[in-house]
């Protein structure tokens, strides 16, 4: 058994092979501006985008609530900006005097829609 499987199973991880090269990317966005209950997702900003890369897959999940589904959507990639209202999802809206954590992945797909990079960012709702 090799250190990293075993270090693995003792934190309760799996660990999956992947077979070719994923990529870490940064992503960052703001709520300022996005009313709640909306569909109106933010703009987001990107850096470090895998080479390749034809189209970026969007998923937001609630990690106060992480059942609840608010999906998300797959756009083109033209550049490291996504205009605000972009994305096609179930927009925040936590109970009234509550801040919920969103955390966004965003996936970065080729043109045969291979995984080439993963970025995740995370705020809270109000903000």
């Amino acid at each position: 058994m090799t250190r990293l499987t075993l270090l693995a199973t003792i934190a309760g991880l799996t660990l999956v092979a992947m077979p070719g090269r994923v990529s870490a990317f940064t992503a960052g966005f703001s709520w300022a501006g996005i009313p709640a209950c909306e569909k109106i997702s933010p703009a987001f900003t990107l850096s470090a985008v895998p080479a390749g890369t034809t189209r970026l897959r969007f998923n937001m999940t609630d990690l106060d609530v992480p059942g609840f589904h608010h999906g998300g959507s797959t756009v083109a990639y033209s550049g490291d900006t996504v205009k605000q209202g972009a994305i096609g999802y179930i927009g925040p809206c936590p109970p009234g005097g509550q801040r919920h954590r969103y955390r966004w992945t965003i996936e970065a797909l080729d043109g045969a829609g291979k995984l080439l990079g993963t970025a995740t960012a995370t705020q809270a709702f109000p903000p």
